[in-house]
């Protein structure tokens, strides 16, 4: 039997790596990620290498069955060089979590954007539709636009098993919000990036292109995309000490470049101190503040001082992958 595999890799394009990808038909193929080979690709197309040496390598990182191909597989991968080193592109590769000590739990935002009007559906063609607020969660075709691409595109990843845990219609027509959550920051990076992958072509479908743009308006009243990051390891889902939080928060202040640097590309244009964000270049920590750059969940609280935090300063176009490095570099910092 003849099986699709879907080989999906991140780009070198910068500020912002997209998704690529290609099929390769295999024979009595396995069903399993060992029973994926490594696959090169022509690097310099897509800003991965020069032209006169452009060979990249795939290499096969997790593997997924495709609802929505006959016979097919989603197979994550990573971009190696030619010998078998991870390509500066990759950030997978940066993150420090071997163990899988971190959970992380990404709160994606984005827009469907139709690549007829280029505009979000429920845009009106000159002007802007009414001010957010009922969009929130609405239900009825006054305020939700895109219900049918979004929940197929859900419907698609359950059934592909990826970790998709809940949707919302978010604050502005057309914007919508999925969550993945992982044990281990490389599943969690990975999941994420198959779920984008999953809407990207769930999209194509509709008429619908995806708009992963923080603020795609610019400077109006709109909350901007975000890409909230949950974050926890055993010391913090195990400690039951407020000093052990405190600490950590106190020490993501420290390194505020460090994380701003992979939380997404015109991140300032979101982070300005308003419509519930920190300005990009202060921090601060609060519990239940939505406005802070580290919220501190009520629920940890609850728990005994046992649980995780969310760092509300990433961008929606943020890589996933880029961005548990940095959050596990700085709490592990802050431990020692």
């Amino acid at each position: 039997m003849k099986t699709k595999l879907e080989y999906i890799w991140l780009d070198g394009y910068k500020p912002t790596q997209s998704l690529r990808s290609k099929t390769l038909v295999q024979t009595d193929f396995g069903g399993t990620l060992g029973d994926c080979p490594m696959w090169a690709f022509d690097g310099s197309s897509t800003e991965q290498a020069a032209g006169n040496d452009s060979d990249c390598l795939l290499k096969p990182v997790c593997i997924f069955p495709d609802p929505d191909r006959k016979n097919g597989y989603l197979v994550m991968t990573e971009v190696m060089n030619a010998d078998g080193s991870p390509h500066v592109s990759n950030g997978r590769a940066t993150i420090d979590d071997d163990d899988e000590d971190f959970w992380f739990g990404y709160e994606q935002e984005y827009f469907l954007w139709d690549t007829d009007t280029d505009l979000p559906p429920g845009f009106p063609l000159n002007g802007y539709p009414g001010p957010q607020g009922p969009y929130y969660c609405s239900v009825g075709a006054s305020n939700t636009y895109g219900r049918d691409c979004v929940d197929e595109h859900l419907d698609l990843c359950l059934d592909a098993g990826i970790n998709v845990e809940g949707i919302n219609a978010e604050v502005a027509a057309g914007q919508w919000e999925f969550q993945v959550f992982g044990k281990g920051a490389k599943r969690a990076g990975d999941e994420t990036w198959l779920a984008r992958y999953m809407l990207e072509r769930t999209g194509e479908k509709y008429g619908y292109s995806i708009n992963w743009h923080p603020k795609p308006f610019g400077a109006m009243d709109w909350n901007g995309s975000g890409m909230h990051a949950n974050f926890s390891n055993g010391v913090m889902r195990e400690s039951g000490k407020e000093e052990v939080f405190t600490k950590i928060c106190e020490h993501f202040g420290e390194n505020i470049p460090r994380h701003i640097e992979v939380y997404g590309a015109h991140n300032e244009l979101r982070l300005t101190g308003e419509h519930e964000t920190e300005s990009i270049d202060t921090f601060s920590f609060a519990v239940a503040d939505r406005g802070a750059s580290i919220r501190i969940p009520v629920a940890t609280i609850d728990g005994g001082w046992k649980g995780r935090l969310e760092d509300r300063r990433t961008a929606s176009n943020a890589d996933p992958y880029k961005v548990a490095a940095a959050i596990i570099k700085t709490t592990k910092e802050a431990l020692e």
